[in-house]
């Protein structure tokens, strides 16, 4: 894990790495109904819907590249 501490000098947007990368993969997640609540009891269940979710994702963008 890397800690980005933001630049003082510079202002306005600035690109910093791998935040698109973390924001896009939890705006995907955000659209399962399932993960926008957190009423599991277990934290193991919980781990569990989150790779589920993963996998549907990765499944269906495999299914829709070309082979």
């Amino acid at each position: 894990m890397e800690i980005i501490k933001p630049t003082l000098h510079v202002r306005g947007f600035v690109v910093r790495p791998w935040y698109w990368m973390v924001e896009r993969t939890l705006g995907w997640l955000g659209r399962q109904c399932r993960l926008s609540k957190d009423d599991e009891r277990k934290v193991q269940t919980s781990e569990t819907l989150l790779k589920l979710a993963m996998i549907r994702l990765m499944v269906r963008r495999l299914a829709r590249s070309p082979a």
